[in-house]
């Protein structure tokens, strides 16, 4: 069962680009709610669960999953053992690492803004008689959670889809245990400062300033011109907001890494993620 703080009634009708170019974008947290649910339907690579001999593996110990591109975590950022650990997978749906988590024997949540992305958690734990809970809503707002509630927080690369950055660390370190960790994957905000159009034909123009979004830096009826009405909209951030962030939350970042886009132009010349590995520090010793 979908569980959470937000509206799960935000509509699934289609929008049509005249009305997309006539009424702005208010909502982008409900826009973005109906844009992954299409993108389910469209079998983004995101959307796509975790095959029955992947559970398999995992619950014989062979697993590995991803935060940022098609790298995976290095196993040393992770609890030597997982089974028994509360998990939140926050903005992780889509059936790819909650049931792994949910495999090697953790007590696992996975959160997240779209609810056709959870039903993809649910199928598979269905499907391999696995145990997790779904919860929809606003990763900024965790208040379903009860302080301390959780071991580790997963948190792959989605907070590109999300307004504000701050307020997801400051509730991913209020709900974290003292000793627990954030694991995080997000955008170098580097590679939206290239113009999209030339960028699709392997071409790499300055044109925007940081940070960047999709509401704010395009031409009217661009973002739909180029993507389409129904898809997400995109926000760079700052590495000031993202690493920062994190630390004024209270966090001590204990691993970093990046990966290359695993789809543009840019993959050739920068990374287009990083990842971190926080720790809420422990409480003193008496």
């Amino acid at each position: 069962m979908v569980e959470g703080n937000a509206d799960p009634s935000v509509p699934d009708t289609p929008v049509t680009d005249a009305a997309i170019t006539e009424s702005p974008i208010t909502d982008p947290v409900a826009h973005n709610r109906r844009a992954w649910d299409r993108q389910v339907e469209e079998d983004n690579e995101w959307t796509r669960p975790v095959s029955p001999e992947v559970i398999a593996k995992a619950r014989a110990g062979d697993w590995s999953v991803v935060l940022i591109g098609y790298q995976p975590v290095d196993p040393s950022w992770f609890p030597k053992d997982l089974a028994g650990r509360d998990v939140l997978c926050l903005a992780s749906g889509g059936g790819q690492q909650g049931p792994i988590f949910a495999a090697l024997g953790a007590r696992v949540t996975v959160f997240d803004n779209s609810p056709k992305q959870l039903a993809q958690d649910e199928m598979v734990a269905q499907r391999d008689g696995l145990t997790l809970r779904t919860v929809l809503g606003d990763a900024r707002d965790l208040s379903v959670f009860a302080d301390e509630s959780f071991d580790l927080v997963f948190h792959p690369v989605a907070n590109v889809f999300i307004p504000e950055v701050r307020p997801v660390w400051r509730e991913c370190y209020r709900v974290l245990r003292p000793g627990g960790l954030l694991l995080a994957g997000f955008m170098n905000p580097d590679v939206f400062i290239f113009d999209a159009e030339p960028l699709n034909r392997g071409e790499l123009v300055v044109r925007h300033r940081l940070p960047y979004s999709d509401l704010t830096h395009l031409e009217p009826g661009e973002r739909e011109r180029l993507w389409g009405p129904d898809s997400p909209v995109e926000y760079s951030h700052t590495l000031t907001d993202q690493v920062g962030g994190q630390l004024d939350a209270g966090f001590v970042i204990t691993g970093f890494s990046d990966a290359p886009h695993h789809s543009d132009a840019t993959a050739g010349w920068l990374p287009g993620y990083y990842a971190t590995r926080a720790v809420k520090p422990p409480l003193p010793a008496d």
